[in-house]
């Protein structure tokens, strides 16, 4: 059979065909790509001409573009609608493509080309992103090893071809132990609480495994209401329990040592190309630049953030006990507490608030809040081929110019991992424009009800939607400098200022209409909305910065002394935390984001970025939430620019001045 992977697809847009690709088409297709851009570089570096940015980098960005495409669609298909067959393939390929990554770094012909331009192109003659590739480009061959002797080239590509491995373990660790558990409920009384949705889904649950009763699961849609609204506090124990086990129990999925030899060997890798830690090595590349401007920045947060803390954990103790008749709080009953809280506090039912959205809903509002922000429309496409029936396809417009693809995946699924993420099928590069997908986990429709969304999943389908705009409107001559592929704490910045308008009463007209009677969401419950987005702030802004001081611990100068990942996490974050901590959870086993993600040293660029958001949103709220010349600006300075430039200089562009970090705490009511 030809294996359609071999060469460009023949489809519109050259959108994926995923039902002609098969398991068995990705390793020969990555390894006869692999030869024929190794062959590639093997001619651009025999050139008799002096090395020129046209016939050096121009060239080597060409080189390799199919491989690039079938490794997205094959790691972006092993996180979405993955399979035994998918993961051993996945584990198959990553060394192939760490090899491959490391025959380009290492090689020593190319580098002195690179070397020769970066110190002999005349500059002026350049344009700012030629600027940046350059410097981008000369700097990625000396942090992967360029300098190196060959002994400690070889010993780099161990490392990277180690700890590719590593991470893909980790992850299908991660994914077995939380499909591997259910909470089987027989006797309908222990369902007290929970709202209606939810019990019709676990139903439904049950029903497919051919059991009676109520199925509940450690997915995201499953897990969160049942420990939110279950009134069985031995029930919520058992559940939360099973959650912070993941990765943590006496089984072939124990991840203890794999972040061991990780953190070990991340650390190697950063002493040996003269760093000294995986952190110093990250940051020298980030806004942030160091990890001492990094822990300055989680302690000044911590410093403001905990006297907010303490005052609301009290609040919650005192009411656990003289409205529920707890006397302790436990992991298990912050998320119940708190919700009984704060429809105390705000008379706000997240349930009622659920029925004004509807997910078709809220994906049509959000459409039209970006069609008012910057001239896109979408248009299903059902000849265009998704990987799961469920997945559907748009055709992104400009001002009536095709500009991206995108795909939506919404709901979760065997062989899906938790949680929600943007990637991309195809990056924009001149002449190209990009293919863009969001995944998330929502819960399913019902007999009875369409999905409806609660509030955070609102923003959370805003939050990856910003995500998505930065890809599907990039506009770069290079992939390299594309869409996300900026300084790692620049990269939540178009993302996080998205959830804005979740909170702006003109954007919630547009698509918060009540599900059944098309009542358009009251300005008394949006006023309630914006009171309950400063609930708790203290508590949830410790719990992020606990995040990145565990994640910043994982990568520090001290990492390898790490002797035992439980006793370690706790140490880290122990100070932070109000309850007691479960001697058998361990939230690090399932850090996924830094172990099987891209923010290793990085877990602080979600605050770093609410910084950024906070600030520019501010902006938006002084010249109003659609003003076309500040979103020309946004769009202009931010969403188009990718990489090409230093973030600081694209912000500075767009907002006339450096971040003002008050922003961020003025939004969340703590000064």
């Amino acid at each position: 059979m030809k294996n359609p992977l071999l060469s460009p697809f023949s489809t519109p847009h050259e959108a994926a065909p995923f039902s002609n690709i098969k398991t068995e088409h990705f390793i020969p297709a990555i390894k006869k790509t692999i030869a024929i851009a190794l062959k590639e570089i093997e001619e651009l570096c025999k050139q008799k001409e002096l090395p020129s940015f046209k016939n050096t980098l121009d060239q080597l960005e060409a080189c390799g573009s199919l491989i690039g495409r079938n490794s997205s669609l094959l790691f972006n298909l092993n996180s979405a609608e993955t399979n035994d067959d998918l993961q051993k393939i996945a584990q198959e390929a990553a060394p192939l493509l760490t090899q491959f990554q490391n025959d380009i770094r290492l090689n020593e012909k190319l580098f002195e080309r690179i070397r020769y331009v970066y110190n002999n192109e005349d500059r002026t003659k350049l344009s700012q992103e030629q600027i940046t590739l350059l410097e981008k480009e000369y700097k990625g061959f000396v942090r992967n090893g360029a300098l190196l002797d060959p002994e400690a080239k070889e010993k780099l590509r161990k490392l990277d071809t180690q700890l590719a491995q590593l991470s893909l373990t980790f992850g299908e660790h991660l994914l077995a132990d939380t499909q591997a558990y259910t909470l089987h409920i027989e006797k309908e009384e222990k369902l007290k609480g929970l709202p209606s949705y939810l019990v019709e889904m676990a139903k439904a649950a049950a029903q497919q495994k051919g059991k009676e009763g109520w199925i509940f699961t450690l997915d995201y849609p499953s897990y969160v209401p049942f420990m939110t609204y279950s009134q069985d506090r031995e029930l919520r124990k058992k559940l939360s329990n099973a959650y912070g086990k993941r990765g943590f129990q006496k089984n072939a999925n124990n991840n203890t040592a794999i972040i061991l030899q990780i953190v070990k060997l991340r650390h190697e890798r950063a002493t040996l190309l003269g760093y000294s830690s995986h952190a110093d090595f990250v940051l020298e590349e980030r806004m942030a630049q160091s990890p001492k401007n990094v822990l300055q920045f989680l302690n000044d947060l911590t410093e403001k953030a905990r006297p907010a803390a303490t005052k609301e954990w009290k609040q919650l103790v005192s009411f656990g006990k003289n409205n529920l008749g707890l006397n302790k709080i436990e992991k298990w009953d912050t998320a119940f507490v708190s919700e009984k809280l704060k429809q105390q506090q705000f008379k706000l039912d997240e349930q009622e608030l659920k029925k004004y959205f509807p997910l078709d809903q809220v994906v049509e509002g959000l459409f039209e809040v970006v069609h008012k922000l910057y001239d896109l429309e979408f248009v299903v496409n059902p000849s265009i081929e998704g990987y799961h029936e469920e997945v559907k396809v748009y055709e992104v417009y400009k001002s009536g110019v095709f500009y991206a693809l995108l795909y939506t995946d919404f709901f979760p699924r065997p062989g899906k991992r938790n949680g929600a993420w943007m990637t991309s099928y195809r990056s924009q590069k001149k002449g190209k424009r990009p293919h863009i997908s969001i995944v998330c986990n929502f819960s399913r429709p019902t007999k009875s009800q369409p999905s409806l969304l609660t509030f955070q999943e609102v923003t959370t389908l805003f939050h990856e939607f910003g995500h998505a705009l930065h890809g599907m409107l990039a506009n770069t001559n290079y992939s390299a400098l594309s869409g996300t592929s900026v300084y790692w704490d620049f990269v939540e910045l178009p993302s996080q200022i998205m959830e804005n308008w979740c909170y702006q009463e003109k954007a919630l007209e547009l698509f918060a209409k009540h599900f059944q009677t098309k009542e358009t969401i009251p300005s008394e419950l949006i006023e309630k909305i914006k009171k309950a987005a400063h609930f708790q702030q203290g508590l949830q802004t410790l719990r992020q910065l606990s995040f990145g001081y565990l994640d910043l611990s994982f990568h520090d100068e001290n990492a390898t002394e790490i002797q035992e990942v439980k006793a370690h996490e706790k140490a880290q974050i122990t100070t932070l935390q109000f309850t007691e901590d479960p001697i058998d959870n361990c939230m690090s086993t399932a850090f996924s984001h830094i172990f099987q993600g891209g923010y290793a040293a990085g877990y602080y660029s979600y605050k770093w970025a609410e910084v950024l958001d906070a600030d520019a949103f501010e902006l938006f709220l002084e010249k109003g939430i659609f003003n076309k010349a500040t979103a020309t600006s946004f769009l202009e300075n931010i969403l188009s620019k990718g990489g090409t430039e230093h973030p600081m200089t694209l912000y500075k562009r767009f907002r006339g001045a450096a971040p003002d970090p008050l922003a961020l705490l003025r939004r969340a009511g703590l000064v």
